[in-house]
């Protein structure tokens, strides 16, 4: 049985005074529907035993202290911080409402990048960290949502490392373009903050993939799919759409005060088309760009003069801020010139209303709407659009829904528009109004379906069983340094068994990285310790390396091992001759030649190594952040040229490879191994090429005394690691030393 730890900015209750009593109330949000949602339903996860939520109070301790709470008639017990007021404006309408909030919406010029802001953000997330530290018991789930707290999953990995830490981010994550705009240190800090974390949620793969390609950049983490591997742990990021209580919306068209308010609307609006929209105040909603769009569509179509009216209601965000409060004027300018514009002595287009809108209310407003029209500039998500579409019991009406909203990617039988676009929306509304009843109901019951299937129970318990399997998969991959106590049974395994492979690679294995690939030669104890083992009748040695053939064949064509050059585009198998297995076109490397010479200019020290079927670029020599920070920009900048061929980009230690697709040393592998049926195998290396052999040889056909070792301390698929490279040739000393203590004991 676990506990589960929701933590968020803010509680989900606030506490009103009705005269001396003081009383909980539920506060607005998609997260807090959710999760009630989630605690209230059958389906919930049974291990879950108790329910905590953490988050920043808004109202007095002395409140708090005074409130007689009964625990059990509520689905969560809450655990107030009360933080001074001062710290509170910097962290959240500083930080995280004037950088992430307008940076993450495609904002940039709205950032506002004041050093004290991130200061205080720092501050509260360590306020947090603190919190959460004194409470937490073995077991537990702690479950961190939105911008607000995206340092603290590493605050709290830092000081309890076997945590389970799930992250969930309810706004978009931006283009890697976008997010590098922050200061050095802010966005570093950022991506290890949330790398803390074993499970990260975005709303769309779009977010997904931003994500991932900035901790690429940046951080220099390897990822595959979407798994991230950094700082010798194993980072889930994937995508989970939230729900919403889809049986709560599709059923409460029913209660009495709903009808109620539906008839009135109807028998006020009798004769007209209705369209709904219901935003809070942010620039990112588009609201005043919504306004224009209909204006347009008003001069353009003046058979609806009359016969529509626009219920615009606007939800009060952020009264405090003086911004919204001069957005709120421009808003009801625009309104009022539309009115005065079109009105009548009986009509008027657009209903205003700025107020909060009760629960009945809002169900009463998408049962009558014949149109929503949601178009944000940008939203994570967009609750509102799946809440319409549940409410329709009768199948009918149109959302017209803007495609740079998170659950376009989910709703693709609306009609999607460019929120800009006045003549696109425009259209669009027409659309809408004269769409037939059969047309309406099949995209609606597509719709429906899709928000039934995955609702907000499926959210949370799919996010939750997938944090669970992260952290197994964790547990799989644990990396072990390698100790005497397994080298011991090493030797074992190998002095007792008959067919022994050794896949090694070269660079950085075998021998030292040097300033120079070609400095790089095999010293006389090298080749001693090669020429002994391949001697041996029962080991198979396979040198598998990312150097050309020419150079392989030189240095080692003279033993009885298998070389394996550019990472498998080449091979001579032991006491056979050379096989190319890729032979393709060289055109490709005039125009990524001409993009790494530049590099080359732009990185004192960065060279180009050509090879017959590779061409890489290193930086081994060059200042260490210039070199990273090139390399990033190297990275990036060929990912996008070989879109749509059949060329790879490899991210190696200290070098950007450009190669063929198909061919790796996990194919190659595969290659050497196939049909040998060896009864042990040691494979050593230290690059993210390595990677591919090891990954391979998890297959279950290799598992009985197959050993993989990686050099160094980066996340790997590899058993076992080694610190350095010093320590490679001894280790395979030793085991040949073994051999021969059998040999001459059985002698």
């Amino acid at each position: 049985m676990s506990r589960l730890i929701i933590v968020s900015n803010r509680l989900p209750f606030s506490i009103d005074h009705d005269g001396d009593e003081i009383k909980l109330r539920q506060s607005s949000g998609g997260l807090v529907s959710a999760i009630k949602s989630y605690f209230e339903s059958d389906h919930s996860l049974e291990e879950l035993k108790e329910k905590l939520w953490v988050g920043v109070a808004d109202f007095p301790q002395e409140d708090w202290e005074k409130l007689n709470l009964d625990q059990s008639k509520v689905d969560f017990e809450m655990k107030p911080l009360f933080v001074d007021k001062q710290l509170y404006e910097g962290y959240y309408n500083g930080f995280s409402n004037s950088v992430l909030w307008p940076l993450f919406h495609y904002f940039p010029t709205l950032v506002q990048f004041t050093a004290s802001y991130y200061d205080d953000y720092v501050r509260v997330n360590k306020r947090f960290c603190k919190e959460l530290l004194s409470i937490l018991q073995p077991g537990d789930i702690i479950w961190v949502h939105d911008y607000q707290l995206m340092l603290l999953p590493q605050m709290i990995r830092h000081q309890k490392c076997d945590v389970q830490i799930g992250f969930f981010l309810h706004i978009p994550f931006p283009s890697y373009e976008i997010y590098r705009l922050l200061p050095n240190e802010w966005k570093k800090s950022l991506l290890q903050g949330l790398l803390g974390a074993d499970l990260i949620g975005f709303h769309t793969h779009d977010y997904v993939q931003h994500f991932i390609q900035s901790v690429r950049m940046i951080l220099g983490a390897d990822t595959y799919f979407h798994t991230i591997q950094y700082q010798n742990r194993l980072i889930q990021a994937d995508l989970f759409p939230i729900g919403i209580d889809y049986k709560k919306f599709n059923t409460s068209v029913n209660d009495p005060s709903v009808i109620q308010y539906k008839t009135e609307i109807q028998k006020n609006f009798q004769g007209k088309k209705i369209i709904f929209s219901v935003d809070r105040l942010d620039y990112t909603k588009g609201i005043m760009d919504r306004l224009n769009a209909f204006e347009f569509f008003l001069e353009q179509n003046i058979k609806w003069k009359e016969n529509v009216v626009f219920i615009l209601n606007v939800v009060p965000s952020r009264d405090e801020i003086q911004a919204y409060n001069d957005r709120k004027r421009q808003l009801e300018e625009k309104i009022g010139t539309i009115n005065g514009k079109f009105s009548t002595i009986s009509w008027q287009p657009i209903i205003y209303r700025y107020q909060h809108l009760a629960f009945y209310e809002l169900l009463a407003l998408y049962q009558v709407a014949d149109v929503a029209l949601i178009t944000p500039l940008r939203d994570g998500m967009n609750l509102v659009a799946k809440e319409f579409v549940a409410s329709s019991v009768s199948r009918t009406g149109v959302l017209i829904l803007s495609e740079l909203a998170g659950a376009a990617s989910e709703l693709n039988e609306a009609l999607l528009v460019n929120p800009t676009d006045v003549q696109d929306v425009a259209n669009s509304i027409d659309k809408a109004l004269n769409m037939p009843l059969q047309e309406q109901r099949h995209r609606m019951v597509l719709m429906q379906r899709r928000l039934q299937e995955y609702d907000v129970i499926k959210w949370v318990n799919d996010f939750l069983e997938q944090l669970r399997e992260t952290k197994k998969e964790q547990q799989k991959i644990t990396v072990k340094i390698l100790d005497e106590k397994t080298v011991g049974i090493i030797c074992r395994h190998y002095s007792e068994s008959k067919k022994r492979f050794f896949l090694v690679d070269y660079d950085g294995t075998l021998v030292p990285i040097t300033r120079l690939p070609s400095e790089a030669i095999p010293d006389e104890k090298v080749k001693e310790f090669l020429a002994s083992m391949s001697s041996d009748p029962d080991n198979h040695v396979a040198i598998v390396s990312g150097r050309d053939a020419g150079t392989m064949e030189k240095w080692f064509g003279y033993l009885p091992l298998t070389l394996v050059a550019e990472h498998g585009a080449s091979i001579k198998m032991r006491n056979e001759s050379w096989q190319q297995l890729v032979t393709v076109s060289e055109h490709w490397k005039d125009q990524v030649r001409r993009i790494m010479q530049l590099f080359v200019t732009r990185c004192a020290g960065s060279f180009i190594e050509e090879k017959t079927n590779t061409l890489a670029w290193h930086y081994r020599n060059t200042q260490v952040d210039l070199g990273f920070a090139r390399s990033r920009e190297l990275i990036n900048n060929l990912s996008q040229l070989i879109q749509n061929t059949q060329l790879q980009v490899i991210d190696g230690n200290k070098v950007v490879e450009i190669r063929m697709a198909g061919f790796d040393k996990g194919t190659i592998t595969l290659k050497i191994l196939h049909e040998a049926l060896p009864d042990f195998v040691l494979c050593i290396g230290d690059d993210t090429t390595d990677e591919d052999m090891f990954k391979v040889l998890e297959d279950p056909v290799y598992t009985a005394n197959t050993y993989t070792i990686k050099i160094g301390s980066r996340g790997t698929a590899a058993k076992y690691t080694l610190p350095t490279q010093q320590q490679v040739l001894p280790l395979l000393k030793k085991l040949q030393t073994c051999v021969n203590s059998k040999k001459n004991v059985n002698a």
